[in-house]
């Protein structure tokens, strides 16, 4: 359990061809440049990367492509999330034999988990693999969270390595950080959070925007470690039309449509979500208007 949790880590689009169907060359394309760009780390089939519209063989799949491409260049992080505590072990299991290095784990979502059910969720699922662990919270989707006693409780299991909160309290995620350790990493998953998560003593961000604008939210980091911290807000700024852009289709096709303008690997969201009509692209291509292509 050797792996750090720190810095910045995208929380990887799934590549797709137009009939739906995962992009392997696309992914593939996608790992390096992410990689090139200077993350550090690869969170595959999180809430962007469209894991509740993916089939158990698709996410094993895409783990090991991403495992493959990424040749030991950075750990890769796979998301194994379920409902029921039994397919998040099976998952992990199989998830470990295509070679990633640690795994992030959603609440159980649909039939809000107590405080007691998600410990034990967790618990079982941690004892169950020697991958590290990371949690990972978002109310808005799942309709629980993890309370600030809870996540202290499970950070005390010695392979539950950190946390991704992407609730975006402030308030919240500084009692978080209240809890990091060497051992225990706290992450935001808000990406307008970025740079306030580090100067309150964070250890990084799972950022989905870092699929479209990765030299943006690099920026945000290098600046803030080489102690700028004015030109690391003025990329922390910079992130704002597109993280305001977001609210005009379902989530992830505004971020995949955007990836593709700037010159990523992208494709559609998988059905049902449907592509942004005419009004809603004209307004992101304005929002996209002030960022470097990807070349």
């Amino acid at each position: 359990m050797s792996i750090a949790f720190k810095g910045i880590v995208p929380a990887l689009i799934t590549p797709m061809t137009q009939d739906e169907e995962i992009d392997e060359a696309g992914l593939r394309t996608l790992v390096d440049r992410l990689i090139d760009a200077g993350v550090h780390g690869l969170f595959v089939l999180g809430t962007n990367g469209e894991f509740i519209s993916l089939s158990e063989q698709e996410k094993l799949r895409i783990a090991r492509i991403a495992v493959e491409q990424s040749r030991g260049r950075v750990p890769v992080i796979a998301g194994t999330g379920a409902y029921a505590t039994r397919e998040v072990v099976e998952l992990n299991k199989k998830m470990q034999d295509q070679g990633v290095d640690a795994v992030s784990v959603i609440t159980p979502y649909f039939n809000g988990a107590t405080q007691p059910e998600l410990f034990k969720h967790y618990e079982r699922i941690a004892q169950s693999t020697s991958l590290p662990v990371m949690l990972y919270t978002i109310p808005a989707k799942t309709g629980v969270t993890l309370n600030i006693d809870t996540v202290r409780r499970l950070s005390e299991i010695p392979n539950i390595r950190g946390i991704k909160d992407s609730g975006g309290d402030f308030d919240r995620l500084l009692q978080l950080i209240n809890l990091r350790r060497d051992d225990f990493a706290v992450f935001t998953g808000t990406d307008s959070m970025i740079l306030w998560t580090l100067m309150a003593g964070g250890d990084g961000a799972v950022a989905a925007t870092t699929n479209a604008v990765p030299s943006v939210v690099m920026s945000i980091w290098n600046n803030f470690q080489k102690g700028d911290i004015a030109a690391a807000r003025k990329a922390q700024e910079a992130l704002r039309p597109l993280r305001d852009a977001f609210a005009l289709g379902t989530l992830p096709v505004v971020l995949k449509t955007a990836a593709a303008i700037l010159g990523m690997p992208a494709g559609p969201a998988r059905s049902p979500v449907l592509p942004l009509d005419d009004a809603a692209r004209e307004r992101l291509l304005k929002a996209l208007a002030a960022y470097p292509r990807v070349s």
